[in-house]
């Protein structure tokens, strides 16, 4: 297997103008060869620009972006490699199929850009399309498949053409909760079969945990924690503290804090804190936790006080 390259971003910013916050603000970050990199945060974190400069979509305003040896983007230097030379594969979030081509055209489209010849091309996508499980829908149209099935043929497109570095930008969102959960496991095998490294832009904390091999937790367009998935959770912002103004206010400011007090009892969106008025139906709800973490469970409190009453 060839060895992928690191990706490198160092003092990276990014900004609007119009008198505008930076969108990302000086960002240093490493992504190594092979690994699943989990960008995690609210809406508004600079997550997915930051996975738009690597991709070169979007240019930086300040700092410079390294894949391997090679400076793909630096301002000081006046460098810019457009993105189909980046040798990358983008899956969006919005996926991206082409409606009038079949999914097997839809999945050897990168090969005939590159003009890759027909026998290897036939090959090479008859070989991804059954390690995803899509072959029997070869001949359909993307309107004829379910989001799992179109989110797939996204995979395979990339895929097929073996980039080097496959980014994702939040392309579970649009599913439903069993396919999320079908997904994340597909995720697991492409990165474990075709030891891709993979950088991922995600909300969701249970699914950074569940994929990630490194987290890189963002918050108003820097990084503020990088751990791996279980110990991510555990550090603060310099100058930040439980009892802070800031970290009570808004849930940008909890993301790097503790991801626990965004876990919510389900039918009464009762904070781990219990400080909200419960106004659940007559079933009990918990918020549940990772078996590892300290924070002792959060029962709803209408539900406890009625088995109390019974």
């Amino acid at each position: 297997m060839a060895e992928m390259p690191n990706i490198t971003l160092e003092g990276v910013q990014k900004n609007y103008g119009g008198g505008a916050a930076n969108a990302v603000a000086s960002l240093d970050l490493e992504i190594r060869d092979g690994e699943f990199m989990c960008l995690l945060g609210p809406s508004g974190c600079g997550k997915t620009t930051t996975l738009r400069m690597i991709s070169g979509l979007e240019h930086p305003t300040g700092g410079s972006i390294r894949i391997g040896d090679r400076v793909v983007d630096s301002v000081p230097d006046s460098i810019y490699v457009p993105p189909e030379k980046r040798e990358l594969g983008l899956v969006f979030q919005s996926y991206a199929l082409w409606p009038h081509l079949s999914i097997e055209n839809n999945v050897d489209f990168g090969l005939r850009l590159r003009k890759v010849p027909r026998a290897e091309r036939e090959k090479r996508t008859a070989d991804v399309m059954d390690k995803l499980g899509i072959s029997k829908y070869r001949k359909r149209y993307p309107s004829e498949l379910s989001g799992g099935q179109q989110q797939r043929v996204a995979l395979a497109r990339m895929l097929a053409v073996n980039p080097d570095v496959l980014l994702l930008d939040e392309p579970l969102s649009n599913l439903d909760a069993r396919l999320r959960l079908e997904m994340r496991a597909e995720l697991k095998r492409i990165h474990k079969e075709f030891n891709t490294t993979i950088v991922f832009v995600t909300h969701d904390q249970w699914e950074a945990m569940t994929l990630a091999t490194q987290i890189a937790v963002m918050s108003e367009g820097s990084c503020s924690s990088w751990a791996l998935p279980m110990r991510s959770t555990r550090r603060r912002p310099t100058g930040s503290s439980p009892s802070s103004s800031a970290t009570r206010r808004s849930t940008s400011s909890n993301w790097p804090v503790r991801t626990v007090a965004a876990w919510r009892c389900g039918p009464c969106s009762t904070s781990a804190s219990g400080s909200a008025n419960c106004t659940a139906s007559d079933r009990s709800a918990s918020v549940r936790k990772p078996s590892r973490s300290r924070v002792p469970p959060t029962v709803c409190p209408t539900a406890s006080s009625r088995r109390a009453h019974r």
